[in-house]
Protein backbone atom coordinates (compact mmCIF):
# COMPACT_ATOMS: atom_id res chain seq x y z
CA UNK A 1 0.00 0.00 0.00
CA UNK A 2 0.84 3.46 -0.96
CA UNK A 3 2.02 5.59 1.88
CA UNK A 4 0.40 9.38 2.19
CA UNK A 5 1.33 11.42 -0.76
CA UNK A 6 3.46 8.56 -2.09
CA UNK A 7 3.68 7.77 -5.69
CA UNK A 8 4.75 4.79 -7.30
CA UNK A 9 7.53 5.64 -10.57
CA UNK A 10 9.61 3.95 -12.62
CA UNK A 11 13.40 4.26 -11.20
CA UNK A 12 15.13 1.82 -13.34
CA UNK A 13 15.48 -0.98 -16.05
CA UNK A 14 17.78 -4.20 -14.54
CA UNK A 15 18.12 -7.16 -17.12
CA UNK A 16 14.94 -6.09 -19.23
CA UNK A 17 13.07 -5.92 -16.30
CA UNK A 18 10.99 -2.75 -15.23
CA UNK A 19 11.54 -1.66 -11.80
CA UNK A 20 9.50 0.59 -10.01
CA UNK A 21 9.92 2.27 -6.18
CA UNK A 22 7.65 4.32 -4.31
CA UNK A 23 8.59 8.33 -5.19
CA UNK A 24 7.64 10.52 -2.16
CA UNK A 25 5.62 13.59 -2.82
CA UNK A 26 5.26 15.87 0.03
CA UNK A 27 2.27 18.00 0.99
CA UNK A 28 2.51 21.59 0.05
CA UNK A 29 1.64 23.76 2.96
CA UNK A 30 0.39 26.87 2.05
CA UNK A 31 1.99 29.88 3.93
CA UNK A 32 -0.72 32.54 2.97
CA UNK A 33 -3.65 30.09 4.81
CA UNK A 34 -1.37 29.20 7.77
CA UNK A 35 -0.83 32.83 8.22
CA UNK A 36 -4.15 33.93 8.02
CA UNK A 37 -5.56 30.84 10.45
CA UNK A 38 -3.12 32.48 13.04
CA UNK A 39 -4.56 35.32 12.83
CA UNK A 40 -8.33 34.48 12.76
CA UNK A 41 -8.04 31.21 14.73
CA UNK A 42 -7.03 32.36 18.37
CA UNK A 43 -10.15 34.35 19.66
CA UNK A 44 -12.36 32.28 18.68
CA UNK A 45 -15.01 30.64 20.88
CA UNK A 46 -14.31 26.54 19.69
CA UNK A 47 -12.40 24.82 17.42
CA UNK A 48 -13.89 25.60 14.05
CA UNK A 49 -11.16 26.19 11.11
CA UNK A 50 -10.69 29.06 9.19
CA UNK A 51 -12.38 28.57 5.29
CA UNK A 52 -9.80 27.14 3.52
CA UNK A 53 -6.94 26.70 5.69
CA UNK A 54 -7.41 23.56 7.92
CA UNK A 55 -5.76 21.05 5.59
CA UNK A 56 -2.38 23.38 6.08
CA UNK A 57 -2.73 24.11 9.61
CA UNK A 58 -2.85 20.42 9.99
CA UNK A 59 0.45 20.06 8.09
CA UNK A 60 2.07 22.06 10.37
CA UNK A 61 0.26 21.01 13.75
CA UNK A 62 1.52 17.19 12.76
CA UNK A 63 5.25 18.82 12.39
CA UNK A 64 5.09 20.27 15.63
CA UNK A 65 3.84 17.13 17.57
CA UNK A 66 6.35 14.99 15.84
CA UNK A 67 8.91 18.00 17.14
CA UNK A 68 7.10 17.20 20.61
CA UNK A 69 5.78 20.57 21.18
CA UNK A 70 1.80 20.00 20.29
CA UNK A 71 -0.55 17.43 21.98
CA UNK A 72 -2.18 15.35 19.32
CA UNK A 73 -5.54 16.03 21.04
CA UNK A 74 -4.77 19.34 18.91
CA UNK A 75 -3.65 18.35 15.80
CA UNK A 76 -7.30 19.40 14.36
CA UNK A 77 -6.51 22.19 11.76
CA UNK A 78 -7.75 25.49 14.17
CA UNK A 79 -4.43 27.19 14.65
CA UNK A 80 -5.59 28.20 18.09
CA UNK A 81 -3.13 29.19 21.20
CA UNK A 82 -1.85 25.72 21.81
CA UNK A 83 -1.01 25.63 18.45
CA UNK A 84 0.41 29.68 18.87
CA UNK A 85 2.41 28.56 21.87
CA UNK A 86 3.70 25.72 20.32
CA UNK A 87 5.09 27.65 17.33
CA UNK A 88 6.48 30.14 19.22
CA UNK A 89 8.51 27.35 20.82
CA UNK A 90 9.75 26.05 17.65
CA UNK A 91 10.68 29.16 16.83
CA UNK A 92 12.77 30.02 20.05
CA UNK A 93 14.36 26.10 19.78
CA UNK A 94 15.59 27.97 16.42
CA UNK A 95 16.80 31.05 18.04
CA UNK A 96 14.37 33.44 17.60
CA UNK A 97 13.22 35.91 20.35
CA UNK A 98 10.69 38.61 20.84
CA UNK A 99 8.79 39.48 18.06
CA UNK A 100 10.32 36.75 15.63
CA UNK A 101 9.18 34.52 18.27
CA UNK A 102 5.69 35.38 18.10
CA UNK A 103 3.78 32.06 17.39
CA UNK A 104 2.84 33.10 13.78
CA UNK A 105 4.64 31.13 10.88
CA UNK A 106 7.64 33.10 9.23
CA UNK A 107 9.35 31.79 6.19
CA UNK A 108 12.71 30.52 7.67
CA UNK A 109 10.74 28.61 10.68
CA UNK A 110 8.10 27.07 8.57
CA UNK A 111 10.48 25.91 6.05
CA UNK A 112 13.12 24.13 8.50
CA UNK A 113 9.65 22.35 10.44
CA UNK A 114 8.54 21.26 7.26
CA UNK A 115 11.74 19.75 6.27
CA UNK A 116 11.35 16.28 5.34
CA UNK A 117 7.58 16.63 5.76
CA UNK A 118 6.08 18.92 3.28
CA UNK A 119 7.05 21.45 1.03
CA UNK A 120 5.80 25.30 1.50
CA UNK A 121 3.84 27.61 -0.97
CA UNK A 122 2.92 31.08 -0.86
CA UNK A 123 5.68 32.28 1.07
CA UNK A 124 6.28 35.85 2.52
CA UNK A 125 8.29 37.96 4.49
CA UNK A 126 7.95 41.29 6.50
CA UNK A 127 11.11 42.60 4.89
CA UNK A 128 13.42 44.64 6.30
CA UNK A 129 12.78 47.85 7.99
CA UNK A 130 12.89 51.03 6.29
CA UNK A 131 10.15 54.15 6.64
CA UNK A 132 7.61 55.55 5.08
CA UNK A 133 6.29 59.08 6.00
CA UNK A 134 9.40 59.54 8.24
CA UNK A 135 8.04 56.86 10.06
CA UNK A 136 9.48 52.98 11.15
CA UNK A 137 7.74 49.92 9.35
CA UNK A 138 8.88 47.23 7.54
CA UNK A 139 9.22 47.14 3.62
CA UNK A 140 5.92 44.63 3.09
CA UNK A 141 3.85 47.67 4.96
CA UNK A 142 5.57 50.09 3.25
CA UNK A 143 4.75 48.86 -0.25
CA UNK A 144 1.28 48.48 0.88
CA UNK A 145 0.95 52.28 1.94
CA UNK A 146 2.44 53.17 -1.55
CA UNK A 147 -0.49 51.16 -3.31
CA UNK A 148 -3.27 52.86 -0.85
CA UNK A 149 -1.56 56.17 -0.99
CA UNK A 150 -1.78 55.91 -5.19
CA UNK A 151 -5.32 55.57 -5.49
CA UNK A 152 -5.97 58.59 -3.12
CA UNK A 153 -5.51 62.33 -4.54
CA UNK A 154 -3.87 63.34 -0.90
CA UNK A 155 -0.90 61.79 0.53
CA UNK A 156 -1.10 59.77 3.71
CA UNK A 157 0.83 61.11 6.70
CA UNK A 158 1.76 58.51 9.26
CA UNK A 159 1.38 60.01 12.88
CA UNK A 160 2.81 56.27 14.56
CA UNK A 161 4.67 53.31 12.48
CA UNK A 162 5.37 49.94 13.42
CA UNK A 163 8.01 48.49 16.45
CA UNK A 164 6.92 51.35 18.66
CA UNK A 165 6.12 51.13 22.41
CA UNK A 166 6.15 54.96 22.72
CA UNK A 167 2.00 55.20 22.64
CA UNK A 168 0.52 53.40 26.07
CA UNK A 169 -2.61 54.08 23.84
CA UNK A 170 -2.23 51.73 21.32
CA UNK A 171 -2.21 48.55 23.54
CA UNK A 172 0.41 46.82 22.09
CA UNK A 173 -0.99 46.85 18.72
CA UNK A 174 2.39 48.56 17.52
CA UNK A 175 4.56 46.97 19.23
CA UNK A 176 5.43 44.35 15.88
CA UNK A 177 4.86 45.00 12.24
CA UNK A 178 2.31 46.13 10.52
CA UNK A 179 0.58 48.29 12.18
CA UNK A 180 -0.02 52.28 11.32
CA UNK A 181 -1.89 55.31 12.74
CA UNK A 182 -3.14 57.64 10.11
CA UNK A 183 -3.34 61.73 10.32
CA UNK A 184 -6.12 62.82 9.59
CA UNK A 185 -7.06 66.71 10.56
CA UNK A 186 -6.49 67.99 7.20
CA UNK A 187 -9.03 65.64 5.38
CA UNK A 188 -12.42 66.01 5.47
CA UNK A 189 -15.39 62.99 6.34
CA UNK A 190 -15.78 61.69 3.35
CA UNK A 191 -11.88 61.76 2.44
CA UNK A 192 -11.14 59.77 5.87
CA UNK A 193 -13.19 57.11 4.64
CA UNK A 194 -12.27 56.93 1.64
CA UNK A 195 -8.79 56.32 2.92
CA UNK A 196 -10.19 53.58 5.15
CA UNK A 197 -11.10 51.87 1.80
CA UNK A 198 -7.89 52.53 -0.18
CA UNK A 199 -5.95 51.19 3.32
CA UNK A 200 -8.85 48.33 3.51
CA UNK A 201 -8.79 47.51 -0.85
CA UNK A 202 -4.28 47.02 -0.34
CA UNK A 203 -4.83 44.55 2.70
CA UNK A 204 -5.08 46.34 5.80
CA UNK A 205 -7.97 45.85 8.54
CA UNK A 206 -8.19 49.80 8.60
CA UNK A 207 -11.09 52.06 11.02
CA UNK A 208 -11.34 55.61 11.34
CA UNK A 209 -10.90 56.03 15.46
CA UNK A 210 -12.85 58.82 17.19
CA UNK A 211 -12.66 60.65 20.39
CA UNK A 212 -15.80 59.06 21.97
CA UNK A 213 -13.73 56.01 21.46
CA UNK A 214 -10.73 56.25 23.45
CA UNK A 215 -8.86 59.14 24.93
CA UNK A 216 -6.81 59.61 20.88
CA UNK A 217 -7.42 62.24 18.74
CA UNK A 218 -9.19 61.47 15.62
CA UNK A 219 -6.89 59.15 13.30
CA UNK A 220 -7.24 56.19 11.15
CA UNK A 221 -5.63 52.75 12.41
CA UNK A 222 -4.41 50.48 10.65
CA UNK A 223 -2.96 46.93 11.01
CA UNK A 224 -2.04 44.62 7.35
CA UNK A 225 -2.93 41.04 7.49
CA UNK A 226 -1.11 38.73 7.64
CA UNK A 227 2.46 40.50 8.49
CA UNK A 228 4.53 37.79 10.08
CA UNK A 229 5.93 40.29 11.97
CA UNK A 230 2.30 41.26 14.20
CA UNK A 231 1.97 41.70 17.68
CA UNK A 232 -0.79 39.66 19.90
CA UNK A 233 -2.92 42.58 19.92
CA UNK A 234 -2.51 43.55 16.78
CA UNK A 235 -3.33 40.06 15.86
CA UNK A 236 -6.56 39.99 17.52
CA UNK A 237 -7.08 42.93 15.51
CA UNK A 238 -7.35 41.10 12.37
CA UNK A 239 -9.62 38.05 13.57
CA UNK A 240 -12.29 41.24 14.56
CA UNK A 241 -11.63 42.86 11.07
CA UNK A 242 -12.43 39.44 9.51
CA UNK A 243 -15.96 38.81 11.14
CA UNK A 244 -16.75 42.84 11.21
CA UNK A 245 -15.92 44.14 14.29
CA UNK A 246 -14.15 46.99 15.17
CA UNK A 247 -11.02 46.32 16.29
CA UNK A 248 -11.39 47.67 20.17
CA UNK A 249 -11.63 46.12 23.17
CA UNK A 250 -15.50 45.81 23.35
CA UNK A 251 -15.40 43.78 19.64
CA UNK A 252 -18.54 46.08 18.62
CA UNK A 253 -19.56 45.99 15.45
CA UNK A 254 -17.70 47.93 12.68
CA UNK A 255 -18.77 50.81 12.01
CA UNK A 256 -17.19 51.79 9.30
CA UNK A 257 -20.10 52.52 6.61
CA UNK A 258 -21.31 49.72 3.81
CA UNK A 259 -20.22 52.47 1.28
CA UNK A 260 -16.28 52.09 2.21
CA UNK A 261 -16.34 48.89 2.89
CA UNK A 262 -14.40 46.05 0.86
CA UNK A 263 -14.08 42.78 1.01
CA UNK A 264 -11.60 41.13 3.19
CA UNK A 265 -7.98 40.48 1.30
CA UNK A 266 -4.36 40.97 2.27
CA UNK A 267 -1.69 42.23 0.33
CA UNK A 268 0.01 39.44 -1.78
CA UNK A 269 -4.20 38.16 -2.35
CA UNK A 270 -4.44 42.20 -3.85
CA UNK A 271 -1.29 41.98 -6.16
CA UNK A 272 -2.71 38.60 -7.64
CA UNK A 273 -6.06 39.67 -8.15
CA UNK A 274 -4.22 43.28 -10.00
CA UNK A 275 -1.97 41.36 -12.22
CA UNK A 276 -3.98 39.10 -13.62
Amino acid sequence: MLSRGAAVGVVATVGGMLVTGEASALPAVDMEMVLLAAQVDPPKDGTGPTDGAATHVREVERALNVKGLLAASAVDGHYGTSTISAYAAWQRSLGFSGIDANGLPGATSLAKLGDGRFTVTRTLAAGSSTTYGGKKVNARTRDMLAAADARLTWNLVLDQGSYSTSDPTSAGTHDGGGAVDIAVTNLTTTQRWETVRALRTVGFAAWWRTPSQGSWPHHIHAVAVSDPDLSAPAARQIHDYYFGRNGLANHAADDTPSAYRTAFTWWEKYRRATSA
